[in-house]
């Protein structure tokens, strides 16, 4: 008689995020077909029918392994990564939204009660004459409709449970999450925890092929302000290339299509806060003129005259890492 060998199980959930990570998973291609060979399915709403029943019914630990994409938004998102995180031998952040907040994060410069405000009240598209706004539980003749609280700060997966591996990207490149299933089956020795995956330790710096030179900026340029040239440092020409401090491991792929790098692979090896090490490198780089005999005043004017160029301070330095950053965004509602 035959004898089948039962797979480990994966699964993978997406809490706040914009189903990208989901499409870098089935850009896998043929090597979806070596992940079937390796792995059962056993929850993933995007792919396959599971509900959180069957999740719940699973003894603790039934999963080999488990990727959240996305940040934490709401009461459901946590729930779900606390529920996730206990049924799961290994619980992978996969992704920007999960490592570090990505874009969702940014919404951390705003209360709870401002997104209502903008979204449900003061949006000139919305009708709403009675001015509701959602609620947690509402009454209706055929009972209580609930819907998950939403809360006043997005959280990153890591601040929410236990990570054991990130895999960072916005999306992770396809090649590099064909790395991470090569991994977790057992085909690569399994790194200690706490490893990011699919990724070097360098910054982006070290894999672009630009050539560098000596930085003396009197202004900072956007994309949009000037055509850069393909060989040499953004950086060099005015235009905020986060390279510098950014992870290698996507290829560099921004700037060798004339585009600077905006940091979605997270900080790189050593580099604590990434919107921290950009300002510092920065720093160095503002070209002021001749400060000898100048009063205080009027160097800090001429510094001004260069960091007016620099617009959006938050969307250039802390476009995915807002929220799993020291500043982490958090506002108060005015008393």
């Amino acid at each position: 008689m035959q004898e089948y060998s039962v797979k480990p199980k994966l699964s993978m959930y997406w809490a706040a995020s914009c189903g990208g990570c989901e499409m870098a998973l089935l850009s896998l291609d043929e090597h979806l077909l070596e992940l079937h060979d390796h792995f059962e399915i056993a929850f993933c709403p995007c792919l396959v029918d599971a509900k959180k029943t069957d999740l719940e019914a699973m003894p603790d630990g039934e999963l080999a392994v488990t990727f959240i994409n996305g940040s934490i938004r709401t009461s459901e998102n946590e729930e779900m990564a606390v529920l996730l995180r206990r049924k799961s031998k290994i619980l992978v952040a996969f992704g920007s939204c999960a490592h570090e907040g990505c874009v969702p994060g940014l919404s951390n410069l705003s209360t709870a009660r401002d997104h209502f405000r903008s979204n449900f009240f003061d949006n000139e598209t919305t009708v709403n004459p009675k001015r509701v706004s959602p609620r947690t539980e509402t009454m209706v003749s055929e009972g209580t409709l609930r819907l998950p609280s939403f809360f006043d700060r997005v959280k990153t997966l890591g601040q929410t449970v236990e990570v054991d591996y990130v895999l960072p990207g916005c999306p992770p490149e396809p090649h590099r999450v064909a790395e991470a299933f090569s991994i977790f089956s057992g085909q690569a020795q399994l790194p200690p925890k706490g490893t990011v995956i699919g990724a070097g330790r360098a910054a982006v710096c070290s894999e672009c092929p630009r050539t560098k030179g000596e930085k003396k900026l009197t202004r900072f340029s956007r994309t949009y302000e000037k055509i850069p040239d393909s060989t040499t440092c953004l950086i060099d020409q005015g235009i905020i290339c986060m390279g510098i401090a950014t992870r290698e491991g996507c290829g560099c792929r921004c700037p060798k299509v004339n585009m600077p790098c905006t940091g979605c692979y997270g900080p790189a090896e050593g580099v604590r806060d990434i919107g921290a090490s950009m300002v510092a490198a920065l720093a160095s780089v503002i070209d002021i003129g001749t400060v000898q005999g100048l009063a205080g005043d009027e160097i800090v004017r001429r510094v001004d005259v260069v960091l007016d160029t620099l617009l959006d301070y938050v969307g250039t330095f802390y476009k995915y890492a807002l929220a799993g950053s020291l500043l982490k965004g958090a506002m108060a509602d005015p008393p």
